[in-house]
């Protein structure tokens, strides 16, 4: 079959000419010509004859034209681009190339209504610093949100008709199909907006009103922040400085999504020496550009885990290893390993508290023995919102408030809460600082961990050697005004 492009057949027959949308986008097919007493030219992007269902489409086509058809093969990526600028309204055959790694979304203002709202929401999102776009189809309409500051704030609405046309755009983008809405799709991004470079996570779900996609936002060009400016309280940055000196052994940072287990990880590796150290990272996907510092991206579709290149990691003779996350068994037995080996490996891991990362690695199978051999330190933190300094307020302490001060030991006379101005857009909070809690391994603790001891009583020896859990540390800034209790409970 002879493979053509759709662009040697511009302008294409007209709309009343043409198939539906329905049937195209269902069927995979395009009129491309149709003159009288010639048979018509169809683009067809399935080729397979011996395929009974494309058999099938051909007849049909036949049928309808009550002649022969002379059928053509088309690149199915292309035949996505066209069938996107229909749905955007455009009869128009997007020429742009969009399928390029890197996408300038800054320079397509001239083409169909859909790009450029798909590009007002992207800029939009960088320019509020969001961490997330959530584009939802409903019933009734379609929503846009951003997550700021680890908070979803409604950003937009339009009509419920637009949504096909967003989300196809966006799966054009991504090099995925179009055409399938029933199934789960992932997919990476990469856009240019002026000098910032920005990738994007893509995810795309069906729900029962359409679809839901969620876009993750990785800015490289964030500057990345040292271990002074994360937010982090003398006490526990003093231990997470004492950690950076160790020579060897597994030091882990835990918390949900979001908390900023990543950014913590980098800052502590951007303040080793680089030029007398392997340093080695294995991330998913890599979100600071470090200089000196061999960075892996993780890709899963192409075989290449964690667990895989933390083997081959092995063999370039590294001082320092950092794995973005330990998830399963055999990243967390081979981290032991390394660190037994004589590495110093960092790592991330997924656990409510500092605690809990140790039954977390026992579960996943590392011997108690050895974890209690190479385990230094662990570090626990969520992110709480700043209240906005420009108009914060001061106010008297309720009745339940100072019995749980007073549970913690602290006795303020007065707290702060939140107000709203235009710097803040009117939330009260503006930006973001840490909370967390830290603890170096003790000869008591390490007794424990062999001896295979119940949290509590993990937690009472922390508690006696001086331990400052996550929720006090969060009452003490919000005795300082840095945040309030309500973003305290809210994160924890």
């Amino acid at each position: 079959m002879k493979t053509v492009s759709i662009t040697d057949y511009t302008p294409l027959p007209s709309e009343e000419q043409q198939y539906s949308l329905k049937f195209m986008e269902n069927r995979g097919v395009i009129l491309l010509e149709c003159k009288e007493s010639e048979n018509p030219i169809v683009g067809i992007c399935n080729p397979d004859e011996m395929n009974r269902e494309v058999r099938e489409l051909r007849n049909e086509l036949k049928d309808y034209h009550k002649s022969d058809v002379d059928f053509v093969l088309i690149d199915y990526e292309e035949f996505t681009a066209w069938l996107t600028g229909c749905i955007s309204d455009t009869g128009e055959f997007l020429s742009t190339n969009i399928f390029t790694e890197k996408i300038e979304i800054d320079k397509l203002t001239d083409h169909a209504p859909v790009i450029n709202l798909v590009n007002s929401i992207l800029i939009e999102a960088i320019r509020r610093k969001a961490s997330d776009i959530h584009i939802e189809g409903m019933t009734e309409k379609a929503r846009v949100r951003y997550r700021i500051d680890g908070v979803l704030l409604e950003a937009a609405e339009y009509p419920a008709g637009l949504f096909a046309s967003i989300a196809s755009r966006i799966k054009i983008m991504a090099n995925l199909n179009i055409m399938e809405k029933r199934l789960p799709q992932d997919g990476r991004l990469s856009v240019n907006i002026g000098k910032v470079s920005l990738d994007m996570r893509i995810s795309i779900i069906p729900v029962s009103t359409g679809e839901s996609i969620v876009l993750r936002l990785f800015n490289r060009q964030d500057a990345l922040l040292t271990l002074e400016e994360l937010g982090f309280s003398i006490p526990v940055l003093s231990r997470i400085k004492r950690l950076c000196k160790m020579p060897h052994g597994l030091l882990l940072f835990t918390g949900p999504t979001g908390s900023g287990k990543t950014t913590s990880l980098n800052a502590i590796i951007n303040r080793m020496d680089c030029d007398s150290e392997k340093i080695i990272s294995i991330e998913d996907p890599v979100e600071y550009s470090i200089p000196s510092i061999s960075q892996i991206p993780v890709n899963e579709e192409i075989g290449l885990t964690f667990s895989t290149l933390l083997r081959r990691v092995l063999r370039q003779d590294p001082d320092i290893i950092m794995i973005g996350e330990i998830r399963d068994p055999d990243t967390a037995q081979l981290a032991v390993r390394a660190a037994l080996t004589g590495h110093l490996v960092l790592s991330s891991l997924h656990t409510n508290d500092a605690a809990s990362s140790i039954q977390r690695l026992v579960n996943m199978g590392v011997e108690p023995y050895l974890l209690a051999a190479v385990l230094r330190g662990v570090t626990a933190q969520r992110l709480v919102r700043l209240l906005c300094p420009a108009c914060k307020k001061k106010r008297a302490l309720s009745l339940a408030e100072l019995k749980l001060y007073e549970t913690y030991d602290l006795s303020p006379s007065f707290t702060y809460e939140k107000g709203g101005c235009a710097k803040c857009n009117g939330t009260g909070y503006w930006r973001r600082t840490t909370l967390s809690e830290c603890f170096l391994k003790s000869e008591r603790l390490e007794r424990l961990i062999v001896n295979r001891s119940p949290i509590s009583e993990i937690s009472s020896c922390l508690k006696d050697e001086g331990f400052t859990s996550l929720f006090q540390d969060g009452l003490l800034k919000t005795i300082s005004g840095t945040t309030d209790i309500k973003e305290v409970e809210r994160v924890l």
